[in-house]
């Protein structure tokens, strides 16, 4: 990087030379002229990035200088050091885009400051140059606006003014909040809808930097509806849209922005439990129809837990309020309808029965039987040949 001095004083010079802190700066070399038409015989050749320049010289005055700079959109700054503080020469150095002014006897501090300062801003234009030039500065721009919209949400400084440039002027704007399911897809629908609001002079969707694939779309009063259509044509994805309350001013983003995401965290919570509700409705028919199957074993809440990874209590209520009854009294309805069903339509032997219905101790089986029925096994077969061959 190179530095250019234009001064008609050698001592002017020599005071600059001596005050900055040119290598701090990433200043490589120092040149010096004594008036305005040397300088910019210097500017052609040499293409300094940063100027210092005195405004009264023989010859090509300094403001001179910078009206031929800003003729050629000369991309280097320029700060010019002048003893005395003139209305008339601010507003013309102004006009003309110079960078700052320092007043004589130059001081070291503020000297070094607008030095560093003016480095800063040629570098940043630089690299905004060198983005353009290689084809991606609308991306570049793109993610700029959406770290700073992020920011602005979370509270951190920002600058009301640079989102505003991004937006069509509006006394009032409406926010609105788009979550997208598939995450990973998100980017490209995103930019298809700033598109469109930027073309439409809608407003303007900005992609959230917080991990959550969420999208803000800013958009003048009244105009969401035919956003709203848009989105339900063009995307092809499933998106949840929360809607938030007008915003008059965008410094008042921040606030807004939060009750908006408040709003769409209690719907993302909602969703979440719904999911749940219906998991958990799916995991217990699951678990009805394994009783269904298996009951004529040994199945106790342990093993159904371990199982369905439920926990006991759970599966417990939950199998009470979705048959009616217990487990054990569900699994003896089912073991006594499974015998009365042998016993009617079989000559197996009770023993036979209850073994293969999971009891092992016969009497047990009777036992239970009489209790459900009021009949033992025996009584109820053969209740069952009398009523068949019409006696009893």
């Amino acid at each position: 990087m190179k530095a250019l001095i234009v001064d008609d004083e050698f001592n002017v010079r020599y005071v600059i030379r001596q005050l900055g802190q040119w290598e701090k700066n990433g200043i490589k070399e120092l040149l010096e002229a004594r008036n305005g038409e040397e300088a910019k015989r210097i500017i052609q050749k040499e293409k300094p990035e940063i100027i210092f320049t005195d405004v009264k010289m023989p010859g090509v005055s300094g403001i001179e200088m910078i009206e031929w700079l800003d003729s050629i959109s000369y991309p280097g700054k320029v700060i010019f050091i002048t003893g005395f503080d003139d209305y008339s020469f601010m507003r013309k150095a102004i006009k003309h885009n110079s960078f700052d002014y320092l007043l004589k006897p130059i001081e070291a501090e503020p000297f070094n400051h607008t030095l560093a300062e003016a480095v800063k801003s040629w570098a940043n234009e630089e690299a905004d140059r060198k983005y353009k030039e290689a084809g991606v500065y609308d991306d570049v721009k793109r993610l700029r606006i959406n770290q700073m919209v992020t920011e602005a949400c979370l509270g951190e400084f920002f600058d009301p003014a640079e989102i505003a440039s991004s937006l069509p002027t509006a006394d009032e704007y409406d926010l609105t909040l788009i979550s997208f399911y598939q995450m990973h897809h998100s980017a490209p629908y995103i930019q298809l809808l700033a598109e469109e609001l930027e073309h439409q002079e809608w407003g303007n969707a900005f992609e959230l930097q917080n991990g959550h694939s969420l999208c803000l779309v800013i958009t003048v009063k009244g105009i969401w509806l035919s956003v709203e259509e848009w989105i339900s044509q063009q995307f092809d994805i499933p998106v949840r849209l929360v809607d938030g309350e007008s915003l008059k001013s965008l410094e008042g983003l921040p606030i807004s922005y939060r009750a908006l995401q408040m709003e769409w965290e209690d719907q993302h919570f909602r969703a979440i439990h719904r999911l749940n509700d219906l998991d958990h409705a799916c995991r217990m028919r699951n678990i009805v129809h394994y009783v269904d199957t298996y009951y004529m074993e040994e199945l106790t809440l342990e093993k159904l837990s371990s199982r369905f990874f439920l926990s006991r209590e759970h599966i417990s209520r939950k199998f009470k309020q979705e048959t009616g009854m217990t487990l054990s009294k569900y699994m003896t309805k089912l073991r006594i309808d499974q015998a009365k069903s042998r016993l009617r339509e079989s000559d197996e032997s009770i023993l036979s029965i209850s073994l293969m219905l999971g009891y092992q101790d016969e009497k047990y089986f009777s036992k239970l039987f009489k209790k459900v029925m009021g009949l033992t096994p025996f009584e109820y077969r053969n209740h069952i040949k009398k009523q068949q061959t019409g006696g009893f």
